[in-house]
């Protein structure tokens, strides 16, 4: 009998364990309130923080996002169809929304709309309030995947919104200035091939630059979706870091 016990108490200690390294919690606090993330589909979602909306990469229409109103800012990572929709933007925008994108994707956007957008290179920053928005380089590295996503042709963001420090890495493998990145509060990874990266490199940077949290999303590829228990298992290899998986599919 005293060796169940021992088991079972055991069993309760490890499954804390596990939930406490794999919540579905979609809420990160900051120095201004907590921050909501809403997942919308894939690369797709949205961000409440302090009364603000932030729309990324808004695809599929205005319908997913009528239930929080019109965005405050709009960020896009590149061009592709499942991160760039121009009609989905143009019919979201407000009068004071701001649009943060690299210039291949303002050169997406009718000449007229183009003024609307404020573009933003790698390594460049633009402020928003009273917050900072950074763009991160998000690139393929390996040979066969280049053409996928250059070098400088698109963007991965790191926002600081009430000093919390949010990444969106975009379409990218395990560059080394993802790796290179400190102080991050919570981190949206993508995993899917043959477009980014597999589970294993994902897993390997996140163990390097070391979020708080952890979102997998984008990881749905060619052969369906990755593994997210390896990739559970993989990052748990530092108990400081949170898994959260949200529903994107």
């Amino acid at each position: 009998m005293k060796q169940f016990v021992v088991f079972a108490v055991a069993c309760v200690f490890f499954a804390a364990v596990a939930i406490a390294g794999s919540s579905s919690d979609n809420t990160i606090a900051t120095g201004n309130g907590p921050l909501t993330i809403h997942p919308v589909e894939h690369a797709t979602f949205v961000i409440e923080w302090n009364g603000k909306i932030i729309a990324v990469d808004p695809i599929g229409g205005v319908a997913p996002f009528e239930a929080f109103g019109t965005p405050d800012l709009i960020l896009i990572t590149h061009i592709h169809g499942d991160h760039l929709s121009v009609d989905t933007v143009k019919e979201l925008v407000g009068p004071s929304t701001v649009i943060v994108a690299p210039a291949s994707v303002a050169e997406k956007f009718p000449e007229a709309d183009r003024s609307r957008i404020t573009v933003v290179a790698n390594g460049g920053s633009v402020e928003w309030g009273e917050n900072l928005v950074e763009a991160i380089p998000m690139y393929n590295l390996t040979p066969e995947r280049q053409d996928f996503h250059p070098k400088g042709r698109g963007n991965g963001y790191v926002v600081t919104l009430g000093g919390a420090k949010i990444y969106i890495a975009g379409d990218t493998e395990d560059i080394p200035e993802m790796r290179a990145l400190e102080g991050i509060d919570a981190a949206f990874v993508c995993m899917n091939l043959p477009y980014t990266m597999d589970v294993a490199a994902a897993a390997d940077a996140v163990l390097e630059f070391k979020p708080k949290v952890v979102f997998p999303y984008h990881y749905r590829g060619k052969g369906g979706m990755s593994d997210l228990d390896e990739f559970r298992a993989l990052v748990a290899k530092d108990p400081s870091i949170e898994v959260r998986v949200l529903k994107w599919y």
